[in-house]
């Protein structure tokens, strides 16, 4: 936060402005116990399937559906922080657990995996976008398949 708020003030910009709730989010339990609910994934990382459209790097809110069975060879990344992708890029696991999931939903852990998991790239400025753009099509995406819990797994 630190390098953004100095690269701001170089560039002779106004003050980085963060995001600060006024009130802290709705806490709400799970309605049944995790081994009977469908489960969505949200990753931040800017994961998207080979053939689907790259993330462009200037506030992309865009989001992409990712098939819960793609094979992480068909998985790609593009993100405005390109440098915190080495890892992902060899192991997509790290960011995109699918094979794990779909072990769990096998195992009986999870009840069941959503068809498809919501990528997202994390690296947008606008609050305003990402409240108006990005979190409605998560929210979409989640609810015409009736995912009931969802992983965050932020980058």
């Amino acid at each position: 936060m630190e390098m953004i708020r100095a690269r701001y003030a170089r560039l002779g910009y106004a003050p980085y402005r963060w995001f600060e709730a006024n009130t802290p989010p709705p806490w709400q339990a799970l309605p049944r116990p995790l081994a009977e609910l469908r489960l969505g994934l949200l990753s931040t990382s800017g994961a998207y399937v080979r053939g689907q459209r790259a993330y462009h790097y200037r506030d992309d809110s865009s989001v992409r559906a990712i098939p819960s069975d793609t094979p992480d060879a068909d998985l790609r990344f593009s993100h405005i922080t390109e440098n915190y992708l080495v890892d992902a890029r060899r192991d997509p696991a790290c960011i995109l657990p699918l094979g794990t999931l779909r072990l769990l939903a096998t195992r009986g852990v999870i009840g069941a995996l959503a068809r498809s998991v919501v990528s997202c790239m994390g690296g947008v400025y606008s609050q305003r976008r990402v409240r108006d753009e990005t979190a409605p099509a998560v929210l979409e995406t989640f609810r015409s398949q009736g995912v009931e819990a969802a992983l965050l797994v932020a980058m």
